[in-house]
């Protein structure tokens, strides 16, 4: 029994060996040995060949599961540190699993070494001081049901198949957090095992360095084999549920409801409004998870605007809150390919954009043969903002913290054919957020819309920038980076500059948000888990395209864009080109205007590469042109019969900047 071919990576430099066979092992399992050698008597070791070996590299999402070399399950943080340290001596890719719900990839390797801790799950209770010691393979349930013998409940996920070590390390939101705040804002001490081997507990009186850095961006500095959190206490059942809404009926009272809600501000409310069909439903619904903690008859009058709003089907009650993170399982259940993608919402919400988002995800589905895509849903959260915003935001490397809410985007489908397409949808949709808020800010000067708003990390699966993530405790991370993981060996998750970029990084103003979604079409999953391409530091929304796109092929049936929606031309116009354009995974910034798009789109310079009628009448192109060739404008505006361009594809150079723009026109037939 020989592991395979193992994929070797320099981690010191983060290159990759390309000598596939430097390190293979022979026939006497060699390697393997060594490495067995080296582990506790009670540690596990697989390969392909072993018992066990299929079931160990199942993940969450099929779309990121790959074929190990080897699988260790460790006992103890000396195991760990054994695996690390096989791993560099011999330059073998490693990752780190847990809960697996990981949908970039960063917990699956082709031909490395999975370092899995789920043999690592005890959960120690002490009720006198109302804490709880998690190892740190343990999931979930495992803390849910260990704190509830003692009447005691912790801030954790919301699906309890959830790993602890994963939502912890970057971050944690649970239906407690509007009384009690984040994960990490519970956390009070880690064992964390580092780069180098060593092995280092870390809270506010020690490491505190490390203790900061771990609390947002715990994955990039090393494997956590230890928690302890301080719990609350939780002796009597809560309220909670799950409304199904009918949103061709409802949506507009479902959304104030929401919004009412929100402004009440009553912290222990918390509401999980997912767009997406339940199983009975043939198209896209609304179903609103419920919950309170509290007696019935306070959360009966707290959502009584819900409760007499018809709906198509209604699960409430009282039940223990041990069982209230199993309430979501079967909408997030292993098994069929899905990706994650986070968003921001701010509050109030809008009918009309939820019921763009609705359209969207129902297009979404019938673009995928056989029904596939049936799954996939957008969840926004809604919960009281004040506790978690009473932390500042350079209390811990977390910084994802304001008054807006979480929207996690759940594309799901069957066929690996699909892949790119159902990312691309998940990037589209956190852009079509994220237009929202800019389009508030800049039309309403919104005071909501006007804060610093990010994206939590833990719902990311495509890639978003690092200094996106941790806005300005990114150098301070950057710097501490270089500290204690001057190698990037944990390089799955973030990627940080060096300790010098880091310091010049410091005198530097930091990114802003992207207002739009990542220009890369290439999936997360390839580009962050390669030995040799460590997640970018600044996934760069205006990098070059080497192949522009057309619309040779594009017309409103692709889409389901057509005039019978009962939009006017501009719209349909703009919605269709951006469609059309997202769908590919690229990053357009979006203008309209009438007479002017022949001038923008010169004044911009680059090339004009297409343009089409989105009614599907027709559809054409223009011949490529360059900066000044006006008539490349007018000649694919003739083509499709349009005095104005319905719409110019732009990319050139803005001042040493690359950038691409999709140009809007009004619609004027001749």
């Amino acid at each position: 029994m020989s592991l395979p071919s193992v994929i070797t990576s320099g981690l010191s430099d983060a290159e990759l060996i390309t000598d596939k066979n430097r390190w293979a092992v022979d026939q006497n399992d060699t390697l393997i040995k060594e490495l067995e050698t080296s582990l506790s008597e009670n540690a596990q070791v697989l390969t392909p060949q072993r018992p066990g070996y299929k079931q160990a590299i199942i993940r969450w999402s099929d779309a990121i599961e790959k074929t190990a070399g080897v699988v260790v399950y460790p006992k103890t943080a000396e195991d760990v540190k054994a695996c690390l340290a096989f791993s560099q001596q011999h330059s073998i890719d490693f990752v780190v699993a847990g809960g697996k719900h990981s949908s970039s990839g960063a917990s699956s390797t082709d031909n490395g070494l999975v370092i899995d801790m789920a043999k690592m799950r005890e959960v120690t209770v002490y009720p006198e001081s109302k804490t709880l010691r998690v190892q740190g393979g343990c999931i979930w349930r495992d803390v849910d049901e260990a704190a509830a013998e003692y009447g005691l409940a912790m801030v954790g996920g919301t699906v309890n198949h959830t790993g602890v070590g994963g939502l912890t390390l970057g971050g944690g939101y649970g239906w407690l957090s509007g009384e009690h705040g984040l994960t990490v804002d519970n956390l009070l001490e880690a064992e964390m095992v580092l780069a180098d081997g060593s092995i280092k507990k870390c809270s506010e009186k020690e490491n505190s360095d490390l203790f900061w850095a771990i609390r947002g961006a715990g994955h990039s500095f090393g494997v956590a084999t230890e928690f302890t959190f301080q719990g609350v206490e939780q002796k009597e059942p809560i309220w909670a549920g799950a409304i199904v809404f009918n949103p061709a009926e409802t949506l507009e009272p479902v959304v104030q409801a929401m919004n009412n809600l929100k402004a009440t501000n009553d912290p222990k409310a918390g509401v999980a409004m997912a767009l997406g069909p339940p199983p009975f439903l043939p198209r896209p619904g609304i179903v609103c998870t419920c919950f309170y903690r509290g007696p019935q008859e306070k959360a009966e009058e707290v959502f009584g605007e819900f409760l007499v709003i018809p709906a198509i089907k209604k699960d409430l009650g009282m039940r223990p809150y041990c069982t209230m993170n199993s309430m979501l399982n079967n909408v997030a259940d292993y098994g069929g390919r899905k990706c994650t993608k986070g968003a921001s919402a701010i509050y109030p919400l809008s009918p009309i954009f939820v019921a763009s988002i609705l359209t969207e995800l129902e297009l979404f589905q019938k673009s995928l043969p056989n029904n596939q895509a049936r799954r996939t849903m957008v969840n926004i959260d809604m919960y009281s903002t004040d506790k978690w915003c009473s932390v500042p935001r350079d209390a811990m490397s977390f910084y994802n913290r304001g008054d807006y809410q979480n929207v996690i985007i759940g594309p799901y489908w069957i066929d690996a054919e699909h892949d790119q397409t159902a990312r691309a949808w998940g990037r589209h949709i956190h852009s079509r957020f994220r237009l929202e808020i800019d389009w508030r800010k800049q039309t309403f000067n919104d005071a909501a819309a006007s804060q610093d708003i990010r994206e939590y990390g833990n719902y990311d699966g495509t890639g978003a920038s690092s200094q996106t993530i941790f806005g300005t405790n990114y150098p301070r991370l950057a710097s501490l980076k270089a500290q204690y993981d001057p190698s990037d060996r944990f390089n799955k998750d973030y990627g940080f500059a060096s300790a010098s970029r880091a310091a010049s990084a410091v005198s530097s103003p930091t990114p802003s948000a992207p207002s739009s979604i990542p220009a890369s079409s290439e999936p997360a999953s390839q580009r962050s888990t390669a030995p040799s391409s460590p997640k970018s530091e600044n996934s760069n929304p205006v990098e070059k395209i080497e192949s522009p796109p057309t619309f040779t092929e594009f017309d409103a049936a692709a889409t389901g864009l057509a005039p019978e929606q009962g939009q006017g031309d501009d719209f349909l116009v703009e919605r269709a080109v951006e469609q059309h354009v997202r769908f590919k995974g690229y990053n357009p910034l979006v203008a309209q205007g009438s007479g002017k798009a022949v001038e923008a789109g010169t004044e911009a310079g680059g090339a004009v590469v297409g343009v089409g009628d989105v009614r599907g009448a027709k559809t054409g192109k223009v011949p490529s042109g360059v900066l000044g060739e006006e008539n490349a404008f007018a000649n694919g505006s003739q083509q499709v019969g349009f005095e104005d361009p319905a719409a110019v594809w732009v990319e050139g150079d803005e001042g040493g900047r690359r950038m691409r723009r999709v140009w809007i026109g009004r619609l004027r037939r001749r």
